[in-house]
This record gives C-alpha cells, sequence and structure tokens, in this order.
C-alpha cells in the first residue's frame, strides 16, 4: 500500500489502537497517509505501536469508558491538528461467561467499554467532525448479529454497537458523516486468545474451531483494517448505515 497516499491531510483517531485489530487498523490508515491517533489505556502497549508503525503516529492515554478522559482525549487531538476526519472505535473486551455466571462489575466492564465508550467518543468528537464531514467506523462483531455461547455481555455490548451505528447514520448524515459497522468473525488477536485462558480450552483445539469457515483461516488484524479503510476513504462515499461482515464465511 506504500503507493497509495490518499488519506494525506486526514486526521483519524483510533481507539483500542495499542493492539490487534485497533493496532491493525492504525497502521493501515497511516501507510495510506493519515495522520492517526491512538487512544488506549494501555500505555506500553500505546507507544509501542507508534515506535512501531514508525510514521504520522501519536498517542493519547485515555480510558474509553470515561466521560472526562474521552472529552479530553477529542480535546487534544483537535487542539493540536484542528480537525477530526476519521473516528475507528475499535476498543472492547470480552468475559466468556453466560448471564447466570458474569459478576455485575464484569457485565459493566464490557458494556462500558465496547458501547458506553463508542457512544462517548462519537458523542465529543462528532461537533469536531461537522466541520469537514467525515467517517466513523465502530468495530461490532459477528457476535452482534447472532448469539454465542458463554458471551453474554460480549453479545449484549456489540449488539448495541451495530444498532447505535444505524441511528447515528440517520442523526450525522445531514452533516455529511458518514457511520458505518464492521463485524469481524474470530480474528488472531490477544484478545482472541484471552479467551482461550478464560474457557480454560486448549489453545490448539481452540484456534482450528475458531478457523473453521469457508476460506479456513483465521482472520488477520490487516483483513479488517482493509474493510475500515474502504469505508473511511473516498472508495465509499454513499455508504453509510451498513453492517460489514468481514469473517471468511462464518456467518454465511
Amino acid at each position: 500500500m506504500t503507493e497509495k497516499r490518499d488519506l494525506v491531510g486526514k486526521v483519524a483517531v483510533i481507539t483500542g489502537g495499542g493492539s490487534g485489530i485497533g493496532l491493525g487498523c492504525a497502521r493501515y490508515l497511516a501507510e495510506a497517509g493519515a495522520q492517526v491517533v491512538i487512544i488506549d489505556v494501555n500505555e506500553a502497549a500505546g507507544e509501542a505501536a507508534c515506535e512501531g508503525i514508525g510514521r504520522e503516529v501519536s498517542f493519547i492515554r485515555g480510558d474509553v469508558s470515561s466521560s472526562a478522559d474521552c472529552r479530553r482525549a477529542v480535546e487534544e487531538v483537535a487542539g493540536r491538528f484542528g480537525r477530526i476526519d476519521i473516528l475507528v472505535n475499535s476498543a472492547g473486551v470480552i468475559r466468556r461467561k453466560s448471564v447466570v455466571d458474569l459478576e455485575e462489575e464484569e457485565w459493566d466492564l464490557v458494556l462500558d467499554v465496547s458501547l458506553k465508550g463508542t457512544y462517548l467518543m462519537s458523542k465529543y468528537a462528532i461537533p469536531i467532525m461537522e466541520r469537514n464531514g467525515g467517517a466513523i467506523v465502530n468495530i461490532g462483531s459477528g457476535w452482534g448479529l447472532k448469539g454465542g455461547p458463554q458471551a453474554a455481555a460480549y453479545c449484549a455490548a456489540k449488539g448495541g454497537v451495530v444498532n447505535l451505528t444505524r441511528a447515528m447514520a440517520i442523526d450525522h448524515g445531514p452533516q455529511k458523516i458518514r457511520v458505518n459497522c464492521v463485524c469481524p468473525g474470530d480474528v488472531d488477536t490477544p484478545l482472541l486468545r484471552s479467551e482461550v485462558v478464560q474457557l480454560g480450552a486448549d489453545e490448539k483445539e481452540f484456534l482450528a474451531e475458531a478457523a473453521d469457515r469457508p476460506l479456513a483461516r483465521l482472520g488477520e488484524p490487516l483483513d479488517i483494517a482493509k474493510a475500515v479503510y474502504f469505508l473511511v476513504s473516498d472508495l465509499s462515499p454513499w455508504v453509510t448505515g451498513a453492517i460489514v461482515v468481514v469473517d471468511g464465511g462464518g456467518l454465511a
């Protein structure tokens, strides 16, 4: 993608950009020329991501479940660059438990990071984006479109992200802000591998089962990043309110 620099002059904010899908998006959008700002609660991961990408990337530590942190991060980006053109809401956590087994604080954590965090970052970024228009991509999940075992809070959160996307697209289309959702299948990330530990599963068997889909492999962060790029670039000027499944055919 080194020859493609069509996002030059754009400022992209990516939550959860210190690892996994968020990191993949940060790298790909930076390669396309965007000035990328990573928001992550993990300071070491965020700084390592900036060093690893090595171009047009900066880091702000922030907890997306905190209104004060989201407001501060958006204000810092706006103050530094004068604009926000792209927002990728990628921060998320998972707890593999049923509603019976979930502790209330675990439910709150999953909903606060994945769903409330998407709301808060959008709440503060959209007034800045309204100046020039822009694009928001919310990272959902296949489990936001169907149920999954022992993942009640995660399914609820991602289902909320999917329909929140549609509502935002309706509300903010008049301001020339497009809002779409990418729903990944199982992607080889630290979050996916954390599920192995939570479930006490055999890692080899777990990953083999996760890869059991028509395209016969796990996803990679780059697979998701390319879909996000499509949705934030000029390749999709009339696409908003869309739910794009990127899962190797798993839902099919």
